[in-house]
């Protein structure tokens, strides 16, 4: 199943999460799960020299790499949110691009030795649009991570989100969920080694846990 977005559409569903989402008294943080101090942090990614966080939203994983030394950038579609975080961060070093995802990794020159995404494009993008565009931004030897909340069983794929209810004007995006498996043979097929798809369980049984996705551009 193809869908097709209405990018000006979804500027507006992530400038409004912008309004609410952003804590300007928020401290630099990275986890990959929805759950305070759970779950593995930056180690995921090693040691790189130059990120890229794709659907950074509050910048706050992007500050804590460009505080360790890191050249940080991230990309948000918002371009309310990009003006947040860059007025926000700016003593970190962090840099921030506003964009279309794939518009920006298909004309971008920079490369980069670390992509991810924490709950970001990973899950809001077409993967298999978005995961050559990412190979190919890597350098070699580069890490692509992502994480987000696992799918609801028997919903796979390409799922409309209504943002803001469900009367008066559609405003809605996409999100693209899949099984750990699938995950894993989406990046082989595009060109990535070491490919490892897992759910971090939740800290409290029972409640929702993290899917979490690694790969490796070939050297």
């Amino acid at each position: 199943m193809s869908v097709r977005h209405d990018y000006a559409m979804e500027t507006e569903v992530w400038d409004t999460y912008a309004e609410s989402a952003f804590e300007p008294d928020a401290q630099p943080a990275f986890r990959w799960t929805q759950y305070q101090d759970h779950g593995p942090g930056p180690e995921i990614l090693g040691e790189p020299q130059k990120t890229l966080e794709i659907g950074c939203g509050t910048g706050r994983a992007v500050a804590y790499l460009a505080q360790r030394g890191a050249e940080a950038h991230g990309l948000d579609l918002s371009p309310v949110m990009v003006k947040k975080i860059t007025d926000r961060w700016s003593d970190t070093g962090a840099v921030f691009h506003q964009g279309e995802v794939l518009s920006f990794l298909a004309t971008t020159g920079e490369t980069y030795d670390a992509i991810y995404s924490i709950f970001g494009c990973a899950w809001f993008a077409n993967p298999t649009h978005l995961l050559p565009l990412v190979h190919d931004r890597l350098n070699p030897g580069g890490v692509f991570a992502f994480s987000h909340p696992p799918a609801i069983p028997g919903a796979y794929g390409p799922q409309g989100m209504y943002k803001g209810g469900f009367a008066g004007k559609p405003v809605y995006t996409y999100r693209y969920s899949y099984t750990p498996r699938k995950w894993r043979n989406l990046m082989l097929k595009y060109g990535f080694h070491r490919a490892g798809v897992q759910v971090i369980e939740a800290p409290t049984e029972g409640h929702i846990g993290t899917l979490l996705g690694t790969a490796v551009r070939p050297l």
